[in-house]
C-alpha cells in the first residue's frame, strides 16, 4: 500500500515526473489564458471558456481535469481574467481558482506588451476512502486536506496575427505538507511533494493565405527543473470559423488531433485526442479533450446604428 501511495505522490505532487503537478492540455492555443494569465486583454472582448479533459481512458484512476476561464480586456490598458479549476488523480485531488490583473503597453505601433500578476489557493486533498489498501496497516487514518496560496506571472507580446508569451505558475514554490506521519519517512520532505516552479513559454502565428484560407503553428515549451517538453501542434483554418489540426509532444511521444468551429463568431467548439506511443499505449485507448467557449463581442451593426 506504501507503494502505491507513493505513486500517487510521484505522479501529482513530486518534482521528478514531468508536467504532472499542473493539468495537461492539448488545446492550449485555444484555451490559452489557462496557461499565460498576461493573455487577459489581448483581444477586444471578454470570453468564457470551459474545458474537460479524460486523460489515459481505460486506466482506473487517471487524470481528469476541468478547468473553466473568464478574461478579457477592461481598457486599451487593462485586462482582467479568472480561473477555476478541478484536478483529479485517483485519491488526490487539486481544487482551486485564481484572479489575474494585466497592464499592457505599446512598443510600437503594432507590437503591445502585457505582464500579468494572477493569486488564488488551491485545495490539495488525499481522500482515504478512495484508497484500497493491500497491507492491514493503513497508511492513511482519515482524509488529508490542505489549502496553499498560489500565484502565477506572466509576460505577452503580440501583433495582429501572432504572440509569444512567457508564464511561471506555481511562482511561491509552496510546500503544502501532505504527508502522513505514518508513512512520511519513505520521502524526503524537502523535495517530494513540494509544487515547484513552471517555466512556460507559449506562442503561436497566423498565416493567411487569402480572405478564406489560414495556418496557425503553435509551440509550447514547458520546463520543471532539468526536464523541458515541447508540445508542438498546427492548425489548418477556412474562414476563421472551422480548423482542423496536429501535434506531437515530446516526451511522451503523444500524437495528438484536434478540431473545432465557431458559430455566428461567438461559440467555439473543440475537441482533441492525444494518442499515447510510449508503454500506456498498451493500456489506454488515448486522452479525449472537448473545449466550449462563448466570446462576447459586440455586435458590429449596433455599433453602425449607433454612429449614425
Amino acid at each position: 500500500m506504501k507503494n502505491i501511495l507513493a505513486l500517487f505522490f510521484t505522479i501529482v505532487f513530486g518534482s521528478i515526473a514531468f508536467a504532472q503537478q499542473l493539468p495537461q492540455l492539448t488545446q492550449y492555443m485555444i484555451n490559452n489564458y489557462a496557461v499565460n494569465p498576461a493573455i487577459a486583454g489581448m483581444h477586444d472582448y471578454y470570453q468564457v471558456n470551459t474545458t474537460i479533459r479524460n486523460q489515459w481512458v481505460g486506466i482506473n484512476d487517471a487524470p481528469r481535469t476541468t478547468i473553466l476561464s473568464i478574461y478579457g480586456k477592461k481598457n486599451d490598458n487593462v485586462g482582467f481574467g479568472g480561473l477555476i479549476y478541478n484536478d483529479q488523480v485517483g485519491p488526490t485531488g487539486r481544487l482551486g481558482g485564481s484572479m489575474s490583473y494585466t497592464y499592457h503597453l505599446n512598443l510600437s505601433s503594432t507590437v503591445k506588451a502585457a505582464f500579468a500578476l494572477a493569486g488564488g489557493f488551491s485545495q490539495l486533498k488525499i481522500s482515504a476512502s478512495a484508497l484500497t489498501p493491500e497491507e492491514p496497516d493503513n497508511v492513511v487514518q482519515g482524509d488529508i486536506v490542505r489549502l496553499v496560496p498560489d500565484a502565477t506571472f506572466g509576460f505577452n507580446t503580440y501583433g495582429k496575427n501572432w504572440y509569444a508569451g512567457l508564464s511561471i505558475p506555481q511562482l511561491l514554490s509552496f510546500n503544502p505538507n501532505l504527508y502522513d506521519e505514518n508513512f512520511h519517512e519513505n520521502f524526503d520532505k524537502e523535495s517530494e511533494g513540494k509544487l515547484v516552479r513552471h517555466y512556460y513559454i507559449i506562442g503561436a502565428y497566423k498565416h493567411h493565405f487569402d480572405p478564406f484560407w489560414a495556418v496557425e503553428p503553435s509551440v509550447l515549451l514547458k520546463s520543471i527543473g532539468s526536464s523541458t517538453q515541447f508540445d508542438l501542434g498546427v492548425k489548418g483554418m477556412y474562414d476563421d470559423r472551422m480548423w482542423l489540426g496536429a501535434g506531437y509532444r515530446t516526451g511522451s511521444g503523444d500524437i495528438t488531433c484536434l478540431l473545432g468551429y465557431t458559430i455566428s463568431e461567438r461559440y467555439v467548439f473543440g475537441y482533441s485526442y492525444d494518442l499515447s506511443t510510449d508503454p500506456l499505449s498498451t493500456a489506454s485507448s488515448g486522452s479525449h479533450e472537448f473545449m466550449l467557449g462563448i466570446k462576447f463581442i459586440k455586435n458590429r451593426e449596433s455599433d453602425i446604428m449607433k454612429m449614425r
